[in-house]
């Protein structure tokens, strides 16, 4: 690629390696405990290395991130085991100590549960989570459809949590009533289509924010329609589309309450020629960072 000293790119953004950084950023290549096989644990790589398609420029929001100052930590050595989640929460805590941000990319699903449990530490019972996410993840077991369900037996408060997006024929009945019962506040898919994305935002921020101790977001790209995220095995026809995702990554971006966000899903061996999924995901990363330089 040509280089443009007036044009800088996003990938050299994020190699810049601040000391006092605004935000943290860290891979977790987990992909062994997925339900279906999956090439997950190649996506951290992948979306740094799409990021230098993109400007740090938002023209929009007439924001320039290059403003930030950001850190990566790498990625957390073989996270897929009790020991592997451990690491990836002590790099969740200690990245997410001193920046105001701090992003997880993923890897698949699973990752979740360790990212938000080393945020939060101790104070998990007051912290509260957004997913936006085709699926509930309340399923038994170690997998990458159940880190919901363990967040909520590591003393998470499922009252504060919000499910954006949770799509039709992706659930069982089973997994609904549970959500239910639970006492998880769920916007299904169908119901973006009547509401304005500031107003589901509003309203998710005020239900989980309650507890004080600040908010993780799960940015589950499954959530999107299939047509544009080919590399999300579980993405279905008629999910949210790119712009709304990116609306929804600057939201929590620009939310004082949110302080760690996680990008997931994205099996890079199946994506397109185009490679749209993971420049999507790299796009969310970027609206993430054009949130926060609204507010600090």
């Amino acid at each position: 690629m040509s280089e443009d000293a007036l044009w800088p790119r996003a990938a050299t953004w994020l190699q810049s390696d601040s000391a006092n950084a605004d935000i943290s950023v860290f891979g977790v290549p987990a992909h062994k405990t997925s339900i279906s096989k999956t090439g997950a644990h190649k996506a951290p790589a992948a979306i740094r290395k799409a990021l230098l398609r993109y400007s740090t420029y938002n023209t929009t929001r007439r924001v320039d991130i290059a403003t930030l100052k950001v850190k990566d930590h790498g990625d957390v050595k073989s996270p897929d085991s009790l020991e592997g989640e451990q690491r990836t929460s002590t790099l969740a805590s200690a990245a997410s100590a001193t920046a105001a941000l701090t992003i997880a990319l993923g890897g698949d699903n699973s990752i979740t549960f360790a990212v938000a449990r080393g945020v939060f530490g101790a104070d998990l019972s007051n912290a509260g989570l957004i997913t936006l996410d085709a699926h509930h993840d309340l399923r038994d077991g170690i997998s990458n459809g159940s880190p919901v369900r363990r967040l909520i037996e590591a003393g998470l408060n499922p009252k504060r949590i919000v499910q954006i997006g949770i799509a039709d024929f992706s659930n069982s009945a089973a997994y609904a009533q549970r959500a239910q019962d639970l006492g998880i506040h769920v916007v299904p898919r169908s119901e973006l289509r009547k509401r304005s994305i500031e107003s589901i935002w509003a309203e998710a921020i005020s239900i989980v924010g309650a507890g004080g101790a600040g908010i993780h977001v799960d940015f589950d790209m499954d959530v999107c329609d299939r047509s544009i995220v080919p590399a999300c095995p579980a993405a279905a026809p008629g999910g949210i589309s790119a712009d709304e995702i990116r609306q929804f990554a600057f939201l929590a971006g620009s939310s004082e309450e949110v302080v760690s966000v996680d990008i997931t899903e994205i099996d890079v061996a199946k994506d397109s020629s185009d490679e749209r999924t993971v420049r999507l995901a790299a796009l969310v990363v970027l609206e993430v960072a054009a949130g926060l330089s609204t507010r600090i």
